[in-house]
């Protein structure tokens, strides 16, 4: 490699000699002691890898990194390792599967489809809470899965065996984002004796967990990752950098959840999509890790790139915590005091381009709903404001109340329903909570929140309060960790009485793998179109994505979700209002229940050692007998199943010539979509269950699949035929082209016939019309949803016109091949009266990042243009672009090499 700075240099530790690329090294002439510290990473990144992908000049854009500007400086980040999760990291698998098919077909070695970087992938979304409430629920429920699965685990298998540098983390581990933190993050990356920053890039948009232990790490679509495996640099512009000072301490009864939720709230006001985000402060020594990584892990939820945490001694304890060796953790402290990077109190305050400041002691307990993260409701205001939104809901509506069905006795003014739960008659009325879940790596990483849940139980256990009857209640730990200092603790007990019954390790209700509710409630349900309720201690409660039946969801702290298990209802002022009676007959109040800080942290204390981390992850890589005891076959390519209704071999390759055509006009374009605000990733493509009507679910009856074995979309994002079907099947997508209806449903151009998207998508494609959608702000919020693009591409789509774009998805699109255009400040598809019945043409010759564009429209009387700004940002994603995607550009350059 080059070294224009004369910065590669050496230190030891440990008794070892170590290379380095230092950065205290660089001209003084940059004045780079008060580079933000996510900043010095990047530049540490370039130094270490200028030559062929990185040049002298790229390096000097990063050393006069003006805080202030708006990013347009291009560089190539090269990430130490990948991480994937298996709803992302199978179609990745399928990808590579299929390239090296056709790299064979272009003439070259199919062995150079090979990861180059170690990538490490964790089997966690795939488990479901189909039993929950017994002490078999864990049993039976991983039993299930690897029933449901077997095809996509059998493949997997295949990949760990015929892919280098590829290691598989078995089913019932733990979730992806926790295992990360707590056993696969080296913050330290060593490669023979060169020494540098741990850096990744992830299939899941919350990789930024990774940032809490001061590891940059972001999430991309499994697009970018799989380029980033086969060697291609991540392409992006140097971010803004927002300074987020943390000054005091968290008050009596705020938890980490609560402080992640105000700062969720704090900057997606401030507006930090496409920033890094760094925290720094007199605060930062009152804050454990475990909150750090909280925090970091709700990046997405508040649109920044990255959140991250400076490597300091809470770090290094962390470490010393989750059992790293001693070894390493000096390494760290060494490597990064070396840099001039290991932050204490005499470190200096970095320049921003941006701050916000957050006093500690002013967070309050809060929850955030009904739909979207950022939706802070402080924890006192929670009814009324649970009120105003069920008025304004059933407002909304035409009441579907199916009279007919009624039992004598129930009030369909009041939404109440008579349901028979075992020997007793309840009423189930809207507001009512069906689903209470302790899940998500948000907060079960956190042994504070944790054990304060735990508490709470066995306080409730103790005065003999139960849950209602038609509350749901599930406990889902991020990892086996949780399991071992619950029983230490012996608060598991307690959490079981309650009906907190362990129902798998991985993330079930945060992404949708709720299972279904008992019969009769979701007979209740539907009969009086009830508007109920979950509480979960996720990151995520997106419109439709936690349970098909559920409206409202809300996202709150471990011990909340207990105390909301316990009250059944939204309806409850909890500081208020008794959640039941004791034996005794005593009303029981939540402060009767909460535990202090202090018993909180002496739990974690006793509870929480470094062997439970050692011995829970010695084998980590091996797995159940039922993992070791799947066939596979050892080959260099993939023996497709014709019959497989998981694993599918994709259609993007096909045909593919060596040379790409010239970038081709969009002429006479239909609107498939027109859409509003807030589309996220799960209304474009769906993770939970498939609807036996849809076009996905009708795939799946013609195929022979029974309902009970349909599993959910995320399962089977490696069968492309369910997921096209499933693109804009989201049952709670509102498309504008066909007013009052929600789901799937368009209206097809000019015949104005409504139809599924999936139907009229191949009927435009007979008619050989090309498509566009049409959206407002924020499309593509969510997940590092790469079927979100891909599906979108299927569909038949050339170009999305929105309001803007997260990050994310915007990427997505270009990586496989669609035109991200966005609206000039200032319009819209309502400013500028877009019916969506309109035909569309945009001329691509002067097609640039960052170019304004002319799209004509014609409705068929009059034309007229708009102006449109491109949102290919960098002359390598135009690149990509023009090859039709990224992996075509990849592919092509491999062939030429080989």
């Amino acid at each position: 490699m080059t070294n224009s700075f004369n910065t590669k240099s050496s230190f030891s530790c440990n008794d070892k000699q170590y290379t380095f690329y230092d950065l205290t090294k660089c001209p003084t002439e940059y004045n780079i002691d008060t580079l933000p510290f996510s900043i010095k990473i990047l530049l540490e990144n370039l130094l270490r890898t200028e030559g062929d992908i990185v040049s002298k000049d790229d390096i000097k854009k990063v050393l006069t990194w003006d805080a202030k500007a708006k990013p347009s400086q291009e560089i190539n980040f090269t990430p130490s390792r990948v991480i994937l999760q298996d709803f992302t990291g199978v179609p990745a698998v399928v990808d590579l599967a299929a390239m090296r098919e056709a790299m064979q077909e272009l003439g070259g070695n199919a062995n150079l489809i090979n990861p180059l970087s170690p990538v490490e992938l964790v089997i966690d979304h795939s488990v479901m809470v189909d039993q929950f409430g017994h002490s078999k629920a864990l049993a039976r429920n991983t039993a299930i899965e690897f029933e449901r699965n077997r095809e996509r685990y059998e493949f997997l298998r295949w990949g760990q065996e015929a892919f280098n540098n590829f290691k598989v983390v078995p089913p019932g581990t733990g979730i992806v984002h926790q295992v990360n933190l707590e056993y696969l993050a080296r913050v330290v990356f060593t490669q023979g004796d060169l020494a540098y920053p741990d850096t990744l890039v992830g299939t899941d948009s919350h990789t930024t967990m990774i940032n809490g232990v001061g590891v940059l790490g972001w999430g991309v679509g499994g697009i970018e990752a799989e380029a980033a495996m086969l060697g291609q640099p991540i392409t992006m512009l140097i971010p803004q950098v927002i300074g987020f000072e943390l000054k005091g301490q968290l008050p009596e009864g705020a938890t980490a959840t609560d402080l992640v939720l105000t700062i969720c709230q704090m900057l997606r006001e401030k507006g930090v999509v496409g920033k890094f985000v760094e925290f720094y402060g007199p605060g930062l020594q009152y804050l454990p890790l475990a909150d750090r990584a909280t925090i970091s892990n709700m990046s997405p939820e508040f649109g920044a790139t990255s959140a991250i945490f400076p490597v300091d001694q809470e770090a290094l304890n962390y470490l010393r915590l989750t059992g790293r060796s001693e070894e390493q953790i000096e390494l760290v402290k060494t490597y990064y005091q070396k840099q001039g990077m290991f932050h204490d109190e005499k470190s200096p305050t970095a320049q921003y381009s941006d701050t916000l400041s957050l006093n500690l002691a002013d967070v309050a307990p809060c929850i955030a709903g009904p739909k979207r993260p950022q939706d802070k409701i402080a924890l006192n205001d929670a009814k009324s404001a649970y009120i105003n939104t069920i008025s304004e809901q059933l407002a909304e509506r035409e009441d579907t109340t199916d009279e007919d069905a009624l039992n004598e006795g129930a009030h369909i003014v009041e939404g109440e329903i008579p349901v028979q739960i075992g020997n007793k008659k309840e009423f189930l009325k809207h507001g009512d909570v069906v689903i209470a879940a302790i899940t998500s790596c948000t907060n079960t990483s956190n042994p504070a929140v944790m054990l304060a849940a735990g508490l709470i139980a066995k306080a409730a256990n103790e005065r003999g309060l139960k849950p209602k009857p038609w509350v749901k209640t599930s406990l889902a730990p991020g990892s086996q960790v949780v399991t071992e200092y619950l029983e230490k603790s012996k608060l598991n007990t307690h959490l079981d009485d309650l009906g907190f019954q362990t129902v798998g390790y991985g993330c079930t209700t945060c992404i949708g793998n709720s299972g279904p509710l008992d019969e009769p409630i979701a007979n209740a349900i539907a009969t009086g179109n009830l508007n109920v309720s979950a509480v979960l201690s996720g990151n995520r409660n997106f419109e439709g994505r936690i349970h098909p039946q559920v409206r409202n969801a809300y996202l709150a702290s471990p011990p909340l979700v207990v105390l909301y298990a316990l009250a059944g209802t939204m309806n409850i002022d909890l500081y208020k209002e008794s959640l039941g009676k004791d034996k005794k007959g005593q009303e029981v109040y939540m402060k009767d229940l909460w535990p202090s800080q202090a018993t909180i942290q002496e739990t974690v204390q006793q509870c929480v050692t470094p062997n439970m981390f050692k011995e829970r992850y010695g084998s980590v890589f091996d797995g159940t007998d039922q993992w070791q005891n799947i066939e596979i076959g050892k080959s260099e390519l993939y023996r497709w199943d014709d019959d497989s209704t998981y694993v599918k071999h994709p259609t993007f390759f096909e045909g593919m010539p060596k040379t790409p055509a010239p970038i081709a006009n969009i002429s006479n374009a239909r609107v498939l979509l027109k859409l509003g605000d807030s589309v996220t990733t799960d209304h474009i493509s769906p993770a939970g269950a498939i609807a036996p009507k849809s076009p996905a679910g009708q795939y799946l009856i013609d195929h022979g699949v029974p309902l009970h074995q349909f599993n959910s979309y995320g399962s089977r994002r490696g069968n492309h035929e369910v997921m096209v079907r499933g693109t804009f099947a989201n049952i709670r997508l509102r498309n504008l082209l066909a007013p009052g209806t929600e789901g799937g449903i368009t209206r097809h151009q000019p015949s104005d016939e409504e139809m599924t998207v999936f139907e009229a998508a191949e009927r435009y494609a007979k008619e050989h019309t090309p498509l566009v959608v049409i959206g407002g702000s924020e499309y593509g919020t969510g997940s590092s949803r790469d079927w979100a693009a891909k599906g979108t591409r299927l569909l038949g789509v050339k170009a999305v016109i929105v309001t803007s774009f997260e990050r994310i998805h915007r990427s997505n699109l270009i990586g496989m091949g669609v035109l991200p255009l966005q609206f000039m400040d200032g319009e819209s598809a309502d400013s500028l009266q877009l019916t969506g019945r309109e035909q569309y043409s945009i001329n691509l010759d002067a097609l640039a990042p960052g170019a304004t564009l002319e799209v004509e429209v014609n409705d068929g009387q009059n034309k007229r243009s708009f102006k449109v700004l491109t949102r290919i940002d960098t002359p390598k994603e135009l690149e990509y672009y023009q090859h039709g995607g990224i992996l075509h550009y990849v592919l092509r350059q491999l062939s030429n090499k080989s």
